[in-house]
């Protein structure tokens, strides 16, 4: 079960319930993804709501390793979510609220 206050969430890929957690590591793997950006830019950047699916890609990934698995970004492209592109678009938002903070995504 996910803990929010340790900024975990569960979301549906591929059909199962997976645990994701934007770790130390795992923002530094953003970090590194996105260009050197630090932690307040990487915030900033994503506080706009124009997210590419790349991003999503990177973003689901770093929080999928963060809470443990061994998954790559090409696996992580070919998982499935529920509601399709909007379900990414969502497990993103609720994944990047429970880091940052901010109201789960609905």
């Amino acid at each position: 079960m996910a803990n929010r206050h340790r900024g975990e969430i569960e979301a549906m890929l591929g059909g199962e319930r997976r645990l994701l957690v934007l770790t130390l590591g795992a923002l530094a793997e953003l970090e590194q993804a996105f260009g050197g950006e630090d932690m307040l830019a990487l915030a900033a950047r994503f506080e706009t709501g124009r997210i590419s699916a790349m991003d999503a890609v990177c973003v689901i990934g770093a929080g999928l390793r963060g809470a443990g698995a061994e998954i790559s970004d090409a696996e992580v492209a070919r998982l499935t979510a529920d509601g399709g592109a909007a379900g990414y678009i969502a497990i993103v938002a609720d994944l990047l609220a429970a880091t940052f903070g901010g109201a789960a995504a609905s």
